[in-house]
């Protein structure tokens, strides 16, 4: 399973990626907020960092605004993905850009019909948003199940994107399902190699070293 990393902070992902675990990196209008500097200037500072893909969000609503944006942001770097929303318009321009040989994450995917849709129009990536739909009391994992099974039952060769990842086990199921990827916050990813026993491991074994004749 490949590691994306969801913020638009590269300090996090210089963090991650000196161990060599950014497979690529996802962002969005709120992840870049944060940031306080121009979507342009962050987008490619990041392509630079990473060699793999690259998420960036559109944010028109029509299917001629997201075009005009997905092709100027497809300019940007070479490992751009334009994430556009799952809505009607928003598969009508995924479909175009498909043929144009853009690459697309097709965001904020609820249901198993959602995903089928986005893969039958063209897109690279679909992201299902797991912690949202917990958030609701369904269980967001089960939707990626039903999106492995669609994909495998028909060789799509779009990835799966586990999106608004919350836990550990999060990523752990992921992984066991079989999803291509996990988007991890920068915040949770220091956990995935963080364990209390190890920290208790390390303390002792530091401890019995130094009745060790030296």
């Amino acid at each position: 399973m490949k590691f994306f990393l969801d913020t638009g902070n590269i300090e996090e992902i210089r963090r991650v990626n000196r161990l060599g675990l950014v497979d690529g990196v996802t962002t969005n209008p709120t992840l870049i907020a944060k940031e306080k500097r121009p979507f342009k200037e962050v987008i490619q500072e990041i392509c630079r960092e990473v060699s793999g893909p690259v998420s960036a969000e559109v944010v028109g609503l029509t299917t001629e605004e997201m075009l005009k944006e997905a092709r100027e942001i497809a300019t940007w770097a070479p490992n751009i993905v334009v994430k556009i929303p799952m809505t009607e318009a928003g598969l009508e321009a995924v479909n175009i850009l498909s043929k144009e040989g853009i690459k697309t994450n097709v965001t904020l995917i609820f249901s198993a019909a959602q995903g089928l849709m986005a893969c039958k129009a063209g897109a690279t990536y679909i992201s299902p948003f797991v912690g949202r739909i917990d958030d609701i009391g369904e269980e967001g994992m089960q939707l990626v199940r039903d999106l492995k099974a669609i994909k495998d039952n028909y060789g799509f060769k779009t990835e799966i994107i586990v999106a608004s990842v919350r836990s550990i086990a999060h990523v752990q199921q992921a992984a066991v399902i079989g999803a291509d990827i996990a988007t991890i916050p920068g915040s949770l990813f220091p956990s995935l190699w963080k364990h209390p026993l190890t920290d208790v491991g390390i303390a002792r074994f530091l401890e019995d070293w130094k009745k060790v004749p030296q």
